[in-house]
């Protein structure tokens, strides 16, 4: 390996005078992550001793004062916001403070509209505003992960964080060959503040199972469902590999060429770094910067769509956790998913009964084909009646769906709609592997309502181009046959008409 010299005059970022920088370098990862690196360790979850009453306390102390501190501002502002926005402030404010758990059930505040304006608008914040942990843990994580210090691998380094989240922190870099490029770290001791936390929500969901609505979601199942998506977010190599593994699978079928993901580098990748491409764009739910850019934010979301139905239903792991920040608009005209830590997997009997739940929505409406999913993966009793009387039942609450503008679609009220058609056919458990789904179909609604709100997503055909080629052909063909203007497939859009304002320079993706 040799050494060059680092440049000079680099603002805001640490160049460490004139000692040269590793070139060639190649870290422990520069082969991928050893099998044994993406295990994943799960620890005890079903255990409620005096630490976790202690953290407890501690938590509804915390929450209950800074909601009553927020709301005292209403006195200060009686002509400002509603009380309910100052508590909300307050709220989060004490998200903050308590930790990490807490700053994602902001971010589902802030990004699902599930939630009023008055706790959404401050909830933001846990999208926006963490606050970095100190430069020196990023350094001794480095050397502890790579044998050197920053100033031995890279040209540059940011010590103030590109951006802070719930879970991991990222700072800009530079690669001795120039190629500008992020690392990104776990925060400090969060494995074990974030068991601590669901520990005590598994305690809480085990006393709500004794109730109809407890039981009705499944609220044990939620619970040990985040705590193994949780525990898999911690492991930053397995995040790697996934995040290299849906890139690749992005193109396989020949498209989706307008949809990408950060290319990780893995020669400056260890045990708890993750070094990847820097992006710039806009996320998501930025409305007003899709139209500074000049973004074609209704093809791209529809490409996005596509391609993350792609992964769940063909590829295996799909994107788990896609609020705003984990998807952008890229100033290069594409879609970007970022953020690979929360990922689900279907067995192959979920993923074909997720595949049919999609023929029946998009291709033919025929619901007894999902009852009889149901029942062979027994969520259903098999005697609980005939499978085309139960479709019928299921045709009754979801064929409005089928016709309703998502500007009027309330996923919410489907989600009581499903309870309700649940509690008809025998008190039916909510599957824990729809719920993740149902997670991410909230945080599509948003983005269609502010983009596309007339887009009738459940009667798209290509986004299942791929996945039933002969059948989508058919009902695009139709679809083109009653109106062929607002029948558009965005893959024979052409990129390169495409022509960014080069003057929008937005600011590189959350961690």
């Amino acid at each position: 390996m040799t050494k060059i010299s680092p440049p000079t005059g680099a603002a805001n970022a640490d160049t460490f005078g004139s000692v040269g920088v590793i070139v060639g370098f190649r870290g422990p990862y520069a082969d991928g992550p050893p099998p044994e690196a993406v295990i994943v360790d799960y620890p005890e979850l079903d255990r409620f001793g005096w630490r976790e009453v202690l953290r407890l306390i501690q938590t509804v102390l915390v929450l209950a004062f800074n909601v009553a501190r927020g709301a005292a501002r209403k006195l200060a502002h009686p002509k400002g916001e509603s009380l309910g926005y100052y508590a909300s402030e307050g709220l989060v404010e004490g998200f903050f403070e308590v930790g990490p758990t807490y700053v994602k059930v902001g971010q589902v505040i802030a990004s699902s509209g599930l939630f009023p304006e008055d706790m959404a608008r401050p909830a933001l914040r846990c999208l926006q505003e963490v606050p970095p942990f100190e430069f020196g843990f990023v350094r001794e994580t480095v050397r502890n992960d790579l044998g050197y210090d920053p100033k031995s691998l890279f040209r540059k380094i940011d010590e103030t964080a590109l951006s802070a989240a719930s879970v991991g922190q990222v700072h800009a870099v530079e690669l001795p060959d120039g190629t500008e490029a992020v690392i990104k770290l776990l925060r400090p001791g969060i494995a074990e503040s974030m068991n601590l936390d669901l520990r005590i929500t598994y305690f809480a969901a085990k006393q709500l199972m004794r109730t109809k609505l407890g039981r009705r979601a499944n609220a044990v199942g939620m619970i040990r469902d985040l705590h193994k998506l949780t525990n898999q977010e911690l492991n930053t190599s397995l995040e790697a590999y996934r995040q290299a593994e849906f890139l690749d699978n992005l193109h396989v079928f020949g498209d989706n060429r307008m949809v990408t993901a950060p290319k990780v580098f893995w020669d400056y990748c260890g045990p708890h770094v993750i070094c990847m491409e820097r992006v710039y764009g806009a996320p998501m739910d930025d409305f007003d910067a899709h139209k500074r850019m000049g973004f074609d934010a209704a093809s791209n979301l529809r490409r996005g769509m596509k391609a993350w139905i792609e992964a769940m239903v063909v590829h295996g792991p799909f994107h788990g956790d896609l609020h705003a920040g984990n998807i952008w608009a890229l100033q290069d005209g594409r879609s970007c998913f970022l953020d690979f830590g929360i990922m689900g997997e279907f067995t192959p009997e979920w993923q074909a009964m997720v595949s049919d739940i999609l023929y029946t929505f998009m291709i033919d409406q025929d619901f007894a084909r999902i009852v009889k999913g149901y029942k062979r993966l027994g969520i259903l009793d098999p005697d609980v009646g005939d499978d085309e009387t139960l479709g019928q039942m299921l045709a009754m609450a979801f064929g409005p769906m089928m016709e309703t503008r998502m500007e009027d679609l309330q996923f919410s009220d489907l989600f009581q709609q499903s309870l309700e058609v649940a509690e008809q056919m025998g008190d039916m458990t909510a599957p824990q592997e729809l719920s993740l789904l149902g997670k991410q179909f909230l945080y599509f609604e948003r983005y269609v309502k502010g983009i596309s709100p007339e887009y009738l997503l459940v009667k798209d055909p290509y986004l299942v181009k791929n996945i039933f080629p002969e059948e989508a052909k058919v009902k695009m063909a139709e679809l083109r046959g009653e109106d062929p203007e607002a029948v558009v497939d965005p893959d024979d859009l052409d990129p390169d008409d495409w022509n960014p304002d080069s003057s929008v320079l937005l600011d590189p993706p959350p961690a």
